[in-house]
C-alpha cells in the first residue's frame, strides 16, 4: 500500500495540465449537441464529459471502446465525434454468445442498437461481446483507448472477472494504447469487505492493472466530489443518479428524506490513465 501511495502521488497531474481538448471544437459540438438526451446533459456538471476524455487522450482517427456503456452517456458524444473525425466507436456490449444471458439483457441490447442506429447521427456503430465468458473484445493491437466509466465494482462481484476484464483491454489495444477508468473512490477509507457498497480502492484497481500489464500513466481529480461521505445506506446508490432509497429488489421508499443525498450530488470518482507499453 506504501509503494502504491507514494507511487500514485508521484502521478497526480491537475486537470490544468492537460489543455488537449480545450480548442477542440469537434468534441465540444458533441457534447453541446442538441441530439444528446436532457437527462445526460444534466450530469455533465457531474462528469465531465470533454475534461475526461481529453485526460485519457482522446484525439480523430481513433479507434475507441467503451465497456458498458450503459443507457448510452458516451456513446451520445463518442459516437458523433468519431463520425466527424473518421474515428471508430467500438461498444463493449452484453455478450449474447454466453447461454447464460438472460432474454432481458438480449432485448436491452437490441433497444440500445436502435437507439442508436441513425447513422447520419451516429456513424456506423461497431458492436463486441464483453463479459465473464467473452471472446477478445477485437483484433490484438486494434484500439488506441478503451474505457470503463463506473463498472469496475460490477467485475469485482465475479471471482476472476476483474483480471479477465484488464487481461481483455491488454490485448485489444495497440502497444502505447490508454486504458482509462473512472470509478467510485473509496479512498481514503478501506473498502467495504466485498464492495458491496460500490466504493472501490484506487489500490485494487491499480494492482488489476499492473497485473495485466499496464503501468498507471496519471490521476486525475477532474470528477472528484469532497462532499461525498461515503458513508450511505445502500451504498453509493443512494445518491443521484440512482437515488435508491430502499435495500436492493425492494420498492422504492417514498418516506426516506433524500435531501442530504441529493446536495452531495454523484459520487467521489477516483480518473486514472493506464498505458499500454510500447
Amino acid at each position: 500500500m506504501l509503494r502504491f501511495a507514494m507511487a500514485a502521488s508521484a502521478a497526480i497531474l491537475t486537470l490544468s495540465t492537460f489543455p488537449a481538448h480545450a480548442a477542440d471544437a469537434r468534441l465540444q459540438a458533441a457534447v453541446a449537441s442538441a441530439d444528446r438526451g436532457a437527462e445526460n446533459k444534466a450530469r455533465d456538471g457531474a462528469r465531465n464529459p470533454a475534461a475526461t476524455l481529453g485526460f485519457w487522450g482522446l484525439k480523430a482517427k481513433q479507434t475507441v471502446i467503451e465497456i458498458s456503456p450503459g443507457g448510452g452517456y458516451w456513446t451520445e458524444i463518442l459516437a458523433p465525434y468519431a463520425k466527424a473525425t473518421s474515428g471508430t466507436y467500438v461498444a463493449g456490449v452484453t455478450d449474447v454468445d454466453n447461454p447464460r444471458t438472460s432474454e432481458a439483457a438480449k432485448k436491452g441490447l437490441e433497444t440500445f442498437k436502435a437507439k442508436y442506429a441513425d447513422p447520419a447521427k451516429y456513424g456506423v456503430i461497431k458492436y463486441t461481446g464483453f463479459g465473464v465468458a467473452s471472446k477478445p473484445l477485437g483484433a490484438p493491437n486494434s484500439a488506441d483507448l478503451v474505457f470503463t466509466s463506473r463498472n469496475i465494482h460490477n467485475f469485482t462481484y465475479t471471482p476472476g472477472f476483474l483480471d479477465k476484464a484488464m487481461a481483455d483491454f491488454f490485448a485489444v489495444l495497440k502497444p502505447g494504447g490508454v486504458l482509462g477508468v473512472e470509478e467510485h473512490r473509496a479512498d481514503p477509507r478501506p473498502e467495504v469487505p466485498g464492495i458491496t457498497d460500490g466504493y472501490v480502492s484506487t489500490a485494487t484497481v491499480v494492482a488489476a492493472a499492473q497485473k495485466a500489464g499496464f503501468k498507471l500513466a496519471a490521476s486525475s481529480e477532474i470528477n472528484a466530489n469532497p462532499k461525498d461521505t461515503k458513508d450511505h445506506p445502500f451504498g453509493v446508490w443512494t445518491l443521484p443518479p440512482v437515488k435508491r432509497s430502499a435495500p436492493a429488489g425492494q420498492p422504492a421508499n417514498p418516506a426516506f428524506d433524500r435531501a442530504k443525498y441529493d446536495a452531495i450530488g454523484e459520487s467521489d470518482r477516483m480518473t486514472l490513465r493506464f498505458v499500454k507499453p510500447r
